[in-house]
């Protein structure tokens, strides 16, 4: 069966309607067509036969041209003597060799003479030759004459109401299934964070109630999402000002050690809030522009601490993305290979079209210790510090990793991890083009 709604449908249609016309030319030809192609070749069997044994009677050129006089009226055959002409031997066969075969049926029970026949020389008419006493008599018959003419019609109509039926059939499967790749292509664009733009219910009934399901579905997510944004942004926005106070307090006290410590933890607290912040903004309020995501790179790496990470590219590695979301998730990612490792190796790509559409994929290397196969999904999920693996007290609160797979499944693409060939951890970012 075809994958798609609209092969299905067809092939449901379609496949029946085939069925049935075959049927029915298959009994039209076997009752009807056949039992009077039958009874003409034999009626014109009969004819030849009796003119045959008429001319054997007196056998000359006088009198197989009274012959052609007598039954060229009543009979709409002609004869002629070809006296010197032996009886062809080579075989014509006709495109629908039942023709042949009636033909041949009929003429065997007729006569007794040798014959020979061609019902593909000329459109209209059938030549046919009988060795009469070592002469060889030519016939010639319209075709009409030996072969029912209506089957081939019936054929034509046949095959042109089916052609009909389908060509109604394909343009209504088509605006049925519109519908629903309109609706596909709403949640395909819903699901990479973009606007589904002015998408309405259409279609089928079954259809409607699946786009009104998916329109409602749209809003409770839309809420969810603009909730959290809004609660982890007012936590966060709350507790700023408490911490900028004391930041100012420790800033004016002596440089004990004990003050350092706790503005560290002042500082390590910014971090947390940073943290949740870009967890909380996550894809929300930015447009989707194309950009050259090896510019991109190249200012992260730019920007962070010595020392900076190998940097490779390959192609022109362009793709429709949110950029500031894709900078803030490849930022996490390369940051949290620097915290870990010692040698970082960063490769941009555009890759080819495999059959899931072009995509840029960015990889990131590092020999630090890597995380072990069975801790790498629960790396991906929110607020998970692998202490086992990373060393804890690297600053962070288990989001770094969770920003960045989402904001990849946002835009259509993936974050995987896998061990590297360097000794540590090997992310691949892909984005769509």
């Amino acid at each position: 069966m075809p994958k798609s709604l609209f092969g299905r449908a067809l092939a449901i249609i379609i496949i029946p309607i085939a069925i049935m016309q075959i049927a029915v030319a298959y009994v039209f030809f076997q009752a009807h067509w056949q039992t009077v192609t039958s009874r003409l070749s034999d009626a014109v069997a009969a004819d030849i036969a009796v003119t045959v044994e008429l001319y054997k009677q007196a056998p000359s050129e006088e009198r197989a041209q009274q012959l052609d006089t007598m039954i060229k009226e009543e009979m709409r055959l002609s004869i002629a003597l070809a006296a010197e002409e032996p009886l062809p031997t080579a075989d014509r066969r006709a495109f629908f060799s039942n023709l042949d075969r009636t033909l041949r049926s009929a003429l065997e029970g007729a006569l007794d003479d040798p014959y020979w026949f061609d019902t593909t020389r000329y459109p209209n008419h059938i030549d046919i030759r009988v060795d009469a006493e070592g002469e060889t008599l030519r016939f010639i018959a319209p075709r009409e004459r030996v072969f029912a003419s209506t089957g081939f019609i019936f054929l034509f109509w046949l095959t042109a109401a089916t052609l009909l039926l389908s060509l109604v059939s394909i343009l209504f499967i088509l605006n049925q299934a519109r519908p629903i790749v309109r609706l596909a292509e709403a949640a395909d664009a819903f699901g990479k964070g973009r606007d589904i733009g002015d998408f309405k219910p259409g279609g089928a009934t079954e259809v409607r109630q699946a786009s009104t399901a998916f329109l409602d579905m749209h809003d409770r997510i839309q809420r969810h999402i603009q909730q959290r944004t809004i609660l982890l942004a007012g936590v966060s926005h709350d507790l700023r000002t408490p911490l900028t106070r004391l930041k100012l307090h420790f800033s004016m006290a002596d440089a004990s050690e004990e003050n350092k410590a706790a503005a560290q933890d002042l500082s390590d607290m910014e971090t947390m809030l940073d943290g949740y912040l870009d967890f909380a903004r996550g894809l929300s309020g930015e447009e989707i522009v194309q950009v050259n995501i090896a510019e991109i790179v190249k200012n992260i790496i730019d920007k962070v601490r010595a020392p900076q990470p190998y940097l490779k590219i390959n192609g022109q590695p362009m793709a429709n993305i949110r950029a500031g979301a894709v900078k803030r998730a490849l930022t996490n990612l390369i940051e949290n290979a620097q915290n870990y490792a010692d040698t970082v190796e960063v490769t941009v790509s555009d890759m080819p079209d495999i059959g899931d559409g072009k995509k840029v994929l960015i990889i990131i290397n590092d020999d630090g210790p890597g995380i072990a196969e069975d801790e790498r999904e629960n790396a991906l999920k929110p607020f998970v510090r692998l202490d086992s693996a990373r060393n804890q007290n690297v600053k962070g609160v288990g989001l770094g990793l969770s920003v960045a797979y989402d904001t990849a499944r946002a835009h259509g693409g993936d974050l995987t991890l896998e061990k590297s060939k360097m000794g540590g951890l090997r992310c691949e970012f892909s984005l769509p083009v």
